[in-house]
């Protein structure tokens, strides 16, 4: 079976589009989440995407298909918030294994699907693993500075849990994404080299940053090439940045990573910024205009999108990424 840096080195690889922007289409109500099993659940579980692999998996496994039939070659679990810090939301920290172990099972099977419908085109399933809901590097608190709501050693070991369900559940690589915080992300990429070092395995990795705003820094506040800096420790697969800008506003910061650095490199952004209700309008016309000033430019291995965009806009992307070739990775000479 090919792999995924085989494929890399040929061509633009396509990502899939947003999970939560494609179940907001079910309107799902508090009953669906719950689904038989937690129907007496004592909190309320409405919201709880990462439960619908249990509760919901056809629609899970439904919203896959579409974006591997819109071109994409490589699907992210339905994990997002997949680790006990997150699922305390919910007291569901109890199912975290089963939670990621049944979203990359799912994910798989419809990635195998695909591949034997075409084996010259392979399908991928990256498993998603999200920056929690707490930060390590900055106080939640403006009053008291030096209080943190997270460990670095609870990071670590609540991601070695979900690293762990997902590599058993068969995602091909893990992708440590929407990263606003590069100490989560340090966290997440050490429970990874503890498992890969503990299984005796191997498994792709592709890092991707979240650039928030028009400064052009993290939320921790890193620009371009500090965060760049704060991951090239580990042998990545491909590094890059998802969500907070649109495809337009993200390009600058694309344009220095690309100069920087050896790996290969990834976007997946907004479907434009949000509107006044926080809703997405770009089109997949427009947005693939925007992607494609990328590809141009030789910006870019992998292309995706996040928040916003659905199959069409996949389809749209993906059409535009089989016309150029893939980012020529710079020597370390023109790099230094």
């Amino acid at each position: 079976m090919s792999t995924i840096q085989k494929e890399i080195e040929k061509r633009i690889l396509v990502l899939d589009g947003a999970m939560g922007t494609m179940l907001q289409r079910y309107n799902f109500s508090e009953e669906d989440f719950r689904g038989e099993r937690f129907k007496d659940y004592p909190s309320s579980l409405k919201g709880n995407n990462d439960l619908l692999s249990l509760t919901q998996p056809q629609a899970i496994a439904d919203i896959h298909k579409l974006y591997f039939e819109a071109g994409a070659d490589i699907v992210e679990t339905n994990t997002f918030s997949g680790t006990t810090i997150a699922m305390a939301d919910y007291n569901m920290e109890d199912l975290v294994y089963e939670l990621n172990f049944e979203s990359a099972k799912i994910a798989k099977q419809v990635a195998t699907a695909f591949t034997e419908l075409n084996p010259n085109k392979p399908r991928f399933v990256a498993g998603s693993i999200g920056p929690t809901n707490k930060t390590a590097s900055m106080s939640p608190d403006v009053n008291k500075p030096e209080y943190r709501a997270v460990t670095f050693d609870e990071l670590r070991i609540a991601y070695k849990q979900q690293v762990e369900a997902l590599i058993d559940g068969g995602a091909d690589v893990l992708l440590v994404e929407t990263i606003f915080d590069t100490l989560n992300a340090k966290a997440a990429l050490f429970a990874i080299e503890e498992v890969k070092e503990e299984r005796q395995i191997e498994i792709p990795i592709l890092v991707s940053g979240t650039i928030t705003d028009a400064s052009g820094r993290t939320l921790s506040g890193q620009t371009v090439e500090a965060f760049l800096t704060s991951v090239s420790h580990i042998p990545l697969l491909s590094v890059g940045f998802n969500c907070a800008l649109g495809a337009e506003q993200l390009k600058p910061y694309l344009h220095r990573l690309s100069k920087e650095t050896e790996f290969f490199t990834s976007a997946h952004p907004n479907a434009g910024l949000p509107n006044a209700f926080g809703e997405y309008d770009q089109s997949p016309e427009e947005m693939q205009l925007y992607i494609e000033d990328y590809l141009k430019d030789g910006l870019i291995n992998i292309i995706g999108g996040c928040c916003g965009t659905n199959p069409d806009h996949i389809k749209a992307i993906a059409e535009v990424a089989q016309k150029y070739r893939p980012r020529q990775i710079p020597t370390k000479e023109a790099i230094f």
